[in-house]
């Protein structure tokens, strides 16, 4: 399983439903980007020494270094489409994964920068063709804090904000937390359903509307176990189990495709 994931405050691709890194960096190349919200003087390959109106600078030069993950779709509606850009800055902090989105509007074959929205970044996106009106773009988003990492499969929800302008949120559909950093194992509470450890892979799904992804996790026949006679403990644990909760180590976790209805928000395992 990848263990690394970019996050919200942080996979084959369909090139039928997805704009590739590659691809779409070819169409919209680094300096015509950059050359939206950075003088000429301070652009260097695909980073803007100093970027203007760039938020909460407080009078810093704030870099933005533009990464391949660029994924373009009509995600408001109506309205034009959209380019959603990775960015990394030294401005930003663990907190937002330092860096976030440069979106953009597509008009024709010019782009007009819209703003920058730190720690808004997904990865691996899939861009699922909707209707005529409006796309929709579903990421992995994760964080890691203090060992322990988030993963989430979610969909990225654009809205116009009043004063603000355009908005990213994103509206979760799978949800899985890996604590082995942190504990020396993955912890499950007894009773409770199947538990997901880590999300890898996304990839458009089989159906129109969904996306499938890999998954680590406890079944309810691995938490029987593990509530029950338990699994070999590992030489090292920083965890005290409290009333309810068991172990699971690494490598007593199992491993299966889902896919992800992103309309009904259903998740069930792949045929």
């Amino acid at each position: 399983m990848c263990r690394s994931y970019g996050a919200f405050a942080a996979l084959a691709l369909c090139a039928a439903s997805l704009f590739p890194a590659s691809s779409a960096r070819a169409q919209n190349s680094d300096h015509a980007l950059l050359s939206t919200f950075c003088a000429e003087a301070n652009i260097r390959g695909a980073t803007c020494t100093r970027a203007r109106r760039y938020p909460n600078a407080a009078g810093r030069a704030c870099n933005v270094k533009l990464t391949g993950e660029r994924y373009a779709g009509r995600f408001l509606a109506p309205g034009n489409a959209l380019l959603v850009v990775n960015y990394e800055s030294e401005c930003e902090a663990h907190v937002s994964d330092f860096g976030g989105v440069a979106l953009f509007e597509q008009n024709g074959n010019a782009y007009r920068f819209k703003r920058f929205l730190p720690g808004a970044q997904g990865h691996d996106c899939v861009t699922l063709r909707g209707d005529k009106q409006q796309d929709m773009l579903v990421c992995t988003v994760g964080h890691m804090g203090q060992g322990i990492l988030e993963s989430a499969v979610a969909r990225m929800v654009f809205a116009n904000k009043a004063g603000k302008g355009i908005a990213i949120s994103p509206d979760f559909l799978m949800q899985a937390e890996d604590s082995v950093s942190a504990y020396g194992s993955n912890v499950v509470l007894c009773g409770q359903g199947p538990t997901y450890f880590g999300l890898s892979n996304l990839a458009a799904g089989p159906r129109p509307d969904s996306v499938a992804i890999d998954a680590e996790y406890a079944d309810d026949d691995t938490i029987r176990t593990a509530c029950g006679k338990g699994f070999p403990k590992p030489d090292e644990l920083f965890h005290d189990l409290a009333p309810g909760e068991a172990f699971v180590p690494p490598g007593y976790e199992k491993t299966k495709r889902f896919t992800i209805d992103v309309v009904t928000r259903k998740v069930a395992p792949s045929e």
